[in-house]
């Protein structure tokens, strides 16, 4: 807990605009989170805005495709609030492309950021969650991880093998006392690049961040007899 807050400390990997900002500020309602992305300017900007809410948030920089920045990383988040009750892992790299389209480097990339980051952060939160005897751990999904489309060659794999972990550490910890779950993000978060690159779709057509947010509250507050491993969110008229 947060010595400086008197809060239990959540973090928030993979902060942007959408649901990455949308979590960081649901969270800070009643944790102290620590927030975080490449761009530190954003992040800061993000964090001032939950402060002036009442709410306590770390702002720290980092690249979680790079095993290195994960310890320095959690290093950070223990100094600033200490060891995370809750983990969000909401980083991702959506590239687009075939098989014969996809370059080796583009598809190890996205690895990293969707599944090898998600590994490495959970490694560094997992030994105070058991010696607790509780946590939860959310993993953001996408739609690729189930039933991928042509041009997923890349994505797809990377949020199979997130999913895959998901299932992994909910089986191995769960009776432990620690909860892991799998969002499945079945549709489009309404945020301004996706309004841009689809500018036919209409409000009812989209996820809202906020809303997809307390999809998440509940999930790290479910009691025990009842926990969701996997949980699908998406739009009334979305398709499935």
């Amino acid at each position: 807990m947060s010595t400086a807050t008197k809060r239990p400390a959540a973090a928030v990997i993979g902060v942007g605009p959408g649901l990455g900002a949308a979590l960081a500020r649901r969270f800070a309602e009643r944790y102290a989170v620590a927030i975080v992305a490449r761009d530190a300017a954003k992040l800061t900007r993000l964090a001032e805005e939950i402060r002036a809410a009442g709410g306590h948030a770390a702002p720290i920089a980092a690249n979680v495709a790079q095993a290195e920045e994960i310890d320095r990383l959690f290093g950070e988040i223990r100094r600033e609030l200490g060891d995370p009750e809750v983990l969000i892992y909401n980083a991702a790299m959506r590239p687009f492309g075939r098989l014969m389209e996809t370059r080796p480097s583009t598809f190890e990339n996205a690895w990293r950021v969707n599944a090898f980051g998600a590994f490495l952060c959970a490694q560094q939160a997992v030994p105070a969650m058991l010696a607790a005897g509780r946590g939860a751990i959310l993993f953001t999904g996408a739609t690729a991880g189930a039933r991928p489309y042509p041009t997923s060659a890349a994505f797809g794999p990377a949020k199979f093998a997130m999913r895959g972990l998901a299932q992994v550490m909910a089986r191995d910890l769960g009776p432990r006392g620690v909860h892991v779950a799998y969002v499945n993000i079945d549709g489009a978060i309404d945020m301004p690049f996706i309004r841009e690159r689809f500018p036919d779709l209409k409000d009812e057509d989209l996820l809202r961040p906020a809303a997809i947010a307390e999809a998440y509250w509940y999930l790290a507050h479910q009691e025990p007899s009842c926990w969701t491993q996997e949980l699908d969110v998406r739009p009334f008229k979305e398709k499935f």
